[in-house]
C-alpha cells in the first residue's frame, strides 16, 4: 500500500521519510469502498485529505432541486481541490464525492494534512495542482455557461472509443442537466446517424459529426 502510495504522489515521497513515516502511522486511514459510495458530503466539515489509490471518486455540486454539476474526478495520483480548500479554510465542503468504481485510498486527518503542508516542497506541489484545477473548474464554468448543451454532449462523448458504457442519467449529471434532456437530444443525434443507442450503450457511428458539433459549427442535424 505504502509502495503504491509513494508511486502514484512523488510528493509523498519527496517528504522527509520521519514527517512522512509519522504522518501514515498516526494520521491516515486506508479505506477500500465499493462503487457508489459517498466519500463525503456537501456541507460537512472536512474529515480528511484522500489520496486515491486505485478507482476514482467523482466529485459534483448538487442543487436544491436534486440536480448534480460534475466539477471533476480524482484518479490515482490526482488531489481533491475541494478537500483541499475546506481544509485550508477550515470551511465545509462545496461538494460532494462519490465512488464510481472500487475504489482504494488513503485519507489524512487533517492534522496530518496540515503536518505535511508545513513541508515546502509538499506545499508546492499541493497549490501547483490546486491551480490545474482551478482552471479545469473556470473552463467548466465557461462551457455551462456559454456553450449549448448539444455541444457539451457532443464533447462528453467523444475520447471514449467507439463504444461508451454508460446510462443517460450518468450523462445528466456529468453534464448537469435532467435525464430527459440528454434523451432528448441522443435520439436526435441517433436520428442523425451519428450514433446507435442501446441499453446503456452508445455506438458512435460519426465521430467527425460529434467533434463538429462539439467545437461549435453544428452539422445539419436531423
Amino acid at each position: 500500500m505504502r509502495a503504491r502510495l509513494l508511486t502514484h504522489y512523488p510528493a509523498v515521497q519527496a517528504l522527509p521519510p520521519v514527517l512522512r513515516d509519522a504522518v501514515l502511522t498516526q494520521h491516515a486511514r486506508h479505506l477500500r469502498l465499493s462503487a457508489g459510495v459517498r466519500l463525503f458530503e456537501e456541507g460537512a466539515p472536512c474529515q480528511g485529505f484522500p489520496l486515491v489509490l486505485t478507482g476514482e471518486v467523482r466529485v459534483a455540486r448538487g442543487s436544491a432541486g436534486g440536480r448534480a454539476l460534475e466539477l471533476y474526478r480524482v484518479t490515482p495520483g490526482e488531489m481533491c481541490v475541494a478537500s483541499t480548500s475546506c481544509l485550508f479554510g477550515h470551511s465545509v465542503l462545496m461538494a460532494h464525492g462519490l465512488t464510481t468504481d472500487v475504489t482504494e485510498l488513503i485519507v489524512l486527518s487533517p492534522t496530518g494534512f496540515e503536518m505535511w503542508v508545513e513541508d515546502a516542497t509538499f506545499r508546492r506541489y499541493v497549490f501547483s495542482i490546486f491551480a490545474d484545477r482551478l482552471a479545469d473548474l473556470m473552463g467548466l464554468a465557461e462551457a455551462v455557461a456559454f456553450q449549448r448543451l448539444d455541444q457539451r454532449l457532443a464533447a462528453a462523448l467523444l475520447g471514449h472509443g467507439p463504444r461508451i458504457t454508460i446510462t443517460h442519467q450518468a450523462l445528466a449529471d456529468e453534464l448537469g442537466t435532467v435525464r430527459e434532456m440528454v434523451t432528448r437530444l441522443l435520439q436526435r443525434f441517433a436520428r442523425a446517424g451519428w450514433l446507435r443507442l442501446a441499453r446503456e450503450r452508445i455506438e458512435l457511428l460519426d465521430a467527425a459529426a460529434l467533434r463538429t458539433l462539439a467545437t461549435g459549427r453544428p452539422p445539419d442535424a436531423a
